[in-house]
């Protein structure tokens, strides 16, 4: 007999060897406001079919957790790319990247058709179908050779470039009725606990919703991001023009002494956006009716906000324009005016950290021609200094404001809109593993942040995936809603981003120890870069925004 720990329960029970997870749940009694559709087994994240053969902590999980979220949106992912097989044999769907609180996917048709309505009606039909029918989930472990052989002659030759770069003897693949897919994650046990979700037309492709994350008995709300969708197609694009579709490509050609190329390119097509943003600026600083006076910058945590802040001044400096800037963090209230987070921690997150009243003052004094004693905020000590840096926005200056808050309307509501360039810096991942397997476009920034800290000794990697959720939602609820009143957006992710970040991780990943609750972000972690083939730092250049985060930057 096995004897298990319920974290739900805090309690023991005993059952038998190679019982699943599912027939365990029964017999646990505890508060459950939404279906359990996931488990983490000491700390790694499972599905419910998984059986247990030796004594285990087990924790069941809603969809209110990020990883049982993972599992039933991957879920949902099969059932539509199922039910678009069984509606359109000779069509293909991808699913490329979230947006608007779903998934954006492309239907590809031999004929050219789109994904109208009439399209979009029959693939619900069919998936509502499925539900039904309480379709199982099937997995299956063969030899690497097998699961590659299946995949060919299936045509799926997206699974194929992964899959033989992936160095791994036994792979994983699923069944769905007589569909097979790939999946780097556990699913449902079976269709019908698919229950909160929908699918719409949306810029000619497909939009899939999914469930709200603190209310998952209901749909997220929509929310109409075009700025962000034209950012992602126009790295699409590129993508195609290279080549280069998905994670597999990106090793094949890593592998074939591409890499250095790559980089390259990488950085050349940041530096060639950062000169058309510097460009703009500068036809709009010498707009006669309305001229722009100041640049706002923000960003989600180690989007890389100080580095770009900085390359722009270079490029705003060729244009003839001199730059001046300064952080809202400079204007931080003193330590003990911070708000705090309901377990008695500071919330650096929160639009009332920021003295937004003073620093508004001093901008409005500066556009009048005044010197300000802008403050730095001495982080050792929680309070603002001042008497180190004297800003005066004379004729052919340009003020630049980089933070969090930067585009929140409330932080200056009595400067002029006009006067304003707004820039939001983004990370969004243009590279999937493969067509039905997207990248997360939090995961570059959650690895940027901790191999940062870990490096500069601010925190460990336990204690930066602790922080994560509150830092998620804090960007949820202060910089999300206003990156669509961006003027433009910058997209700071690099198309071999975790292949350089895989040497650097992996290491400091792997001082997580395994009875702690962060073990199971970094299991996930390192399982994910592990199907990015690596790539030497060497060539990445000094000034390189990557640089930010792996060290040894100018």
């Amino acid at each position: 007999m096995l004897k298990i720990y319920c974290k739900n329960t805090k309690s023991f029970k005993e059952f038998n060897e190679g019982t699943t997870l599912e027939d365990m749940l029964p017999e646990f009694e505890f508060e459950r406001p939404y279906p359990i559709v996931s488990a983490r087994v000491n700390n790694v994240s499972q599905g419910l079919r998984f059986r247990v053969y030796n004594n285990r902590d087990i924790e069941f999980l809603d969809l209110r957790d990020p990883s049982a979220r993972r599992v039933y949106c991957r879920s949902l992912s099969f059932l539509l790319c199922k039910a678009t097989g069984d509606v359109f044999p000779a069509a293909s769907i991808e699913i490329k990247h979230p947006i608007s609180n779903g998934y954006f996917c492309e239907l590809h048709c031999p004929d050219g058709m789109g994904a109208g309505e009439e399209e979009v009606a029959r693939i619900k039909a069919r998936m509502q179908e499925i539900i039904a029918q309480n379709m199982p989930f099937h997995r299956r472990e063969v030899r690497l050779e097998e699961a590659i052989e299946i995949f060919h002659n299936y045509g799926y030759e997206d699974k194929v470039s992964l899959l033989e770069t992936s160095g791994e003897p036994y792979v994983d693949y699923y069944m769905l009725g007589d569909t097979v897919d790939y999946y780097y994650g556990r699913l449902v046990p079976s269709a019908g606990y698919l229950q909160v979700w929908d699918i719409v037309p949306y810029h000619g492709g497909i939009l899939l919703r999914v469930p709200d994350r603190s209310s998952p008995d209901t749909l997220a709300p929509f929310i109409d991001q075009p700025k962000t969708f034209e950012v992602f197609t126009e790295d699409f694009a590129w993508n195609r023009i290279m080549n280069l579709r998905n994670a597999g490509d990106v090793n094949h050609a890593c592998l074939e002494g591409g890499a250095s190329d790559l980089i390259q390119i990488s950085e050349a097509l940041q530096e060639k956006k950062l000169v058309q943003i510097a460009e703009e600026i500068e036809r709009r600083y010498r707009d006669p009716e309305h001229p722009v006076r100041i640049v706002l910058i923000t960003g989600p945590s180690s989007s890389g906000k100080t580095t770009v802040t900085r390359r722009l001044s270079v490029q705003l400096k060729a244009c003839g324009l001199r730059p001046i800037s300064f952080s809202t963090d400079d204007y931080f209230v003193n330590r003990i005016e911070t708000p705090k987070l309901p377990d008695g921690s500071y919330d650096f997150d929160n639009f009332e950290t920021v003295d937004h009243r003073l620093l508004e003052r001093d901008v409005l004094a500066l556009m009048r021609g005044e010197v300000v004693d802008v403050p730095q905020f001495n982080f050792v000590t929680g309070r603002r200094e001042y008497g180190r840096k004297h800003l005066q926005l004379s004729e052919g200056k340009v003020l630049l404001i980089e933070g969090i808050h930067a585009l929140n309307p409330q932080l200056m509501p009595h400067v002029p809109q006009d006067c304003s360039f707004k820039i939001f810096i983004s990370t969004l991942t243009s590279i999937s593993l493969d067509d039905h397997n997207w990248v997360p476009t939090s995961d570059n920034r959650l690895l940027r942040r901790i191999i940062r800290d870990y490096n500069k000794g601010a925190f460990s990697a336990r204690e930066t995936i602790n922080q994560w959720p509150n830092v998620r939602k804090a960007e949820e609820q202060w910089i999300y809603p206003y990156q669509e009143n961006a003027d433009v957006m910058f997209n700071s992710a690099y198309l071999v981003e975790f292949a350089v970040l895989r040497a650097h991780a992996e290491l400091i990943l792997r001082t997580i120890p395994k009875n702690c609750p962060e073990y199971s972000e970094a299991h996930r972690l390192l399982k994910f870069i592990h199907y990015f083939t690596p790539v030497s730092d060497k060539e990445i250049p000094a000034t390189s925004l990557l640089r930010a985060f792996i060290g040894t930057g100018s």
